[in-house]
């Protein structure tokens, strides 16, 4: 047998800590931002917060610079909206203060729909149990072997099938939920990471053994222990620290506080503006007296100072990334769904992932990462990034949402005692040119948590009756 020697070209992604770093900044909300960067000012000496946010220190000309140094303290008063009723303050509805109402801010239910699309409802009813047995940190709240117990008895499903369903829990999104440890969360998580990432290898050995060692930061220790050099230790040990030990963290909604919203959209001068909100943008420095001191310095005992100006320029360098992704990405979404901010849901546009990442030049699961726990506030109110994103109606060039929406006025709008069928809502949208099935409208009826006609006809006679008598 003759061996022969070949050269091959080809692309492969190489994930650094700063890479890493980066993509882990993009997921975080803001409160989340706000405590990682105030961590990293009490622990790394060189990095200082910049001066106050200052929108005409962007000196770019007027026109597009507007969309992006516009403060938020300098947004247009309240007569300046295009939208009837959409003020910053109108009546008693503050809309810089309230969600919209939508399945998007449940937690559980955001998870759920992503497995929709693979998982039948059986199955979905088993990966619901799971994540109903989560902390809020994401791991199971019993031991694992009871919870297959308990779940194979009560779906009548084997427990290999019963844990398969909380292997995808553990490989969605985010990452490592329902995990029965911080360990075996870690290590999906690493697993999971995309393209070659050269400290992987020694990652995995470093959280296959004695975490508490792991927790004492002693470097050498471990060096010795697993026969490796000190740098790879280093370089391994930020790669776990790039992890996420808390996925629950992601999902958690805060509870009895106003919303902030990262982004800010509004109208003037016949266009929409969009502008990042500096109180959920904070902008770091590194000292330039301390930076130009380390890089001048040499020697071993100089080391962990060169460690601290190589993370905060990746931190800077991170948060750049973020604020620019962030934007251009609301910018996109203002766009697409321009409909949506000047006539409401009817007017929601089918929007995708895919479609957004491609308008930026970037990876749909960057787009993901970022829209998450991000919120855009507009004149018809504050909503999570990810509400804009809508499927294409099969067959149509319409949102499945806003048929939803559609269907819910078509019900709000019906005669009391003439309740709309299904079949005749079917008909009604037809007409208007959205051609869908009475399964469909029961579906998205149902969605909505309105009864059937014949229970809607029952409700509005019983004041009837009770007049009568």
């Amino acid at each position: 047998m003759k061996t022969t020697l070949s050269a091959q070209l080809g692309q492969q992604l190489q994930l650094t800590p700063a890479l890493l770093q980066s993509i882990r900044l993009l997921q975080l909300n803001s409160m989340q931002l706000e405590q990682e960067v105030q961590l990293a000012l009490e622990t790394n000496p060189l990095l200082e917060m910049a001066e106050e946010y200052d929108s005409s220190a962007d000196a770019q000309p007027a026109a597009e610079a507007s969309l992006e140094t516009a403060a938020f303290d300098e947004l247009p008063e309240s007569s300046m909206w295009d939208v009837a009723g959409g003020g910053w303050g109108d009546g008693e509805d503050d809309r810089t203060a309230n969600i919209a109402a939508g399945e998007s801010t449940d937690p559980h239910v955001r998870i759920l729909r992503q497995l929709a699309l693979d998982l039948d409802a059986g199955d979905l009813e088993i990966a619901a149990f799971w994540l109903e047995h989560c902390d809020d940190a994401g791991y199971l709240d019993a031991p694992l072997a009871s919870l297959t117990l308990l779940a194979s008895a009560r779906y009548d499903r084997d427990a290999a099938h019963v844990d398969s369903i909380r292997q995808r829990l553990l490989g969605g999104d985010p990452a490592g939920m329902a995990a029965v440890d911080l360990r075996e969360c870690l290590q999906v998580q690493l697993a999971l990471l995309p393209g070659c990432v050269p400290a992987r290898h020694l990652a995995t050995r470093l959280l296959a053994g004695d975490l508490e060692q792991l927790a004492s930061h002693d470097y050498a220790a471990i060096a010795r222990t697993l026969e490796v050099e000190l740098d790879d230790v280093r370089e391994a040990f930020r790669l776990v620290l790039s992890l996420h030990p808390r996925p629950g963290d992601t999902l958690q909604p805060q509870q009895d506080t106003a919303i902030i919203p990262d982004v800010v959209v509004w109208h003037a001068d016949a266009q929409w503006r969009v502008a990042l909100n500096h109180r959920t943008t904070p902008r770091l420095n590194i000292n330039p007296a301390y930076e130009k001191a380390v890089s001048e310095s040499s020697g071993e005992a100089a080391q962990p100072m060169r460690e601290m100006l190589q993370e905060a320029r990746w931190l800077t360098r991170g948060l750049s990334m973020r604020y620019d992704t962030l934007l251009r990405t609301a910018r996109v979404v203002v766009e697409r769904q321009a409909g949506f901010l000047m006539r409401g849901e009817e007017a929601m546009a089918p929007l995708t992932l895919k479609e957004v990442a491609d308008a930026i030049g970037m990876h749909e699961s960057t787009v993901s990462r970022i829209t998450s726990g991000k919120y855009l506030q507009t004149p018809r109110g504050t909503f999570e990034l990810k509400h804009f994103f809508a499927v294409r109606l099969e067959g149509a060039s319409i949102s499945g949402q806003a048929v939803k929406a559609m269907v819910k006025r078509l019900i709000e709008t019906e005669p009391a005692a003439r309740p709309l069928a299904d079949e005749a809502i079917a008909l009604l949208l037809a007409r208007q040119g959205v051609n869908i099935a009475r399964r469909t409208v029961a579906k998205y009826r149902e969605q909505l948590g309105i009864a059937p006609a014949r229970e809607r006809r029952r409700q509005n006679a019983k004041p009837s009756l009770a007049r009568a008598g």
